[in-house]
């Protein structure tokens, strides 16, 4: 199963980390798996080019797990009140197309939120 748990500061989405393996089929060949890796990647990517904000990610290619936090989102790191408005949008956009996906794949992902990171 994959845990993805979202990190907010007074309601503003800033973050998540992803751990585990989704489980949904083969290693190499899990649908699910490459669905979840390739909105993480959409995020990062636009976050970085799309809006110009800086984004830190690790990925560990061993255990898969993932984390991201975008602190642009954050009026104490951005000042652009737009820009920070559409980089949580994003990630407010995949913890709410995650949870939409729990309707069916609810043995394989799990979904969390968290005040603040970890």
């Amino acid at each position: 199963m994959t845990k993805v748990t979202f990190f907010r500061r007074d309601g503003i989405y800033y973050g998540f980390k992803e751990t585990g393996h989704t489980g949904y089929g083969e290693s190499g060949d899990d649908v699910l798996c490459a669905a979840l890796s390739a909105m993480t990647m959409l995020i990062i990517n636009a976050i970085e080019v799309s809006y110009g904000s800086s984004v830190d990610y690790t990925i560990d290619e061993e255990t898969t797990d993932i984390k991201v936090v975008a602190r642009g989102a954050l009026p104490e790191y951005e000042s652009d009140e737009c820009k920070r408005f559409a980089i949580s949008g994003l990630i407010q956009a995949y913890y709410f197309q995650l949870n939409d996906l729990l309707e069916e794949y609810y043995d394989f992902i799990d979904v969390d939120e968290t005040e603040d990171e970890e």
